[in-house]
């Protein structure tokens, strides 16, 4: 018997400490980075947004990767290019932490629309804001010192 699985995932992270330096002129160098290092996972990208202080990445993962994998992967592989390219003078790294959500796949559409905006929906609602509200909707148990 194959392999059969159908996951959506919403990864979300941030820059270090929020730090606001993700220039939007140099976002989709850092985008390609990405979707390069997911498609040598065999993962599938859906799509990759995100502002000057964190990013949404859409996907779904091969059978054979690890959430926690991927994600320490994208981190090290587009902090070596972003350093390496000088692509943000002031990117200090990513955050620790980051937050991995699943969805339907009748979700699919809306959850592309909804990180294609990204930069609409954040001229009324930060980051933190932004986070803590899917932590509700997904029934997520947090202390706040975390959101900081």
């Amino acid at each position: 018997m194959s392999t059969f699985t159908q996951i959506l995932y919403q990864i979300v992270y941030s820059t270090k400490n929020r730090e606001k330096t993700l220039i939007k002129e140099n976002r989709p160098e850092l985008f390609k980075v990405i979707w390069g290092i997911l498609k040598n996972k065999k993962c599938h990208l859906y799509q990759i947004n995100g502002v000057e202080d964190h990013l949404h990445i859409i996907t779904s993962l091969h059978p054979s990767v690890a959430l926690a994998s991927l994600v320490k992967d994208i981190k090290l592989g587009s902090t070596a290019f972003i350093k390496q390219n000088q692509l943000f003078e002031r990117f200090n790294g990513w955050q620790d932490g980051y937050g991995a959500f699943t969805y339907s796949i009748e979700a699919k559409n809306n959850l592309i629309e909804y990180v294609r905006n990204q930069e609409a929906h954040h001229h009324n609602k930060t980051f933190k804001e932004e986070l803590k509200d899917i932590l509700k909707e997904h029934g997520v148990e947090y202390d706040e010192k975390y959101l900081e």
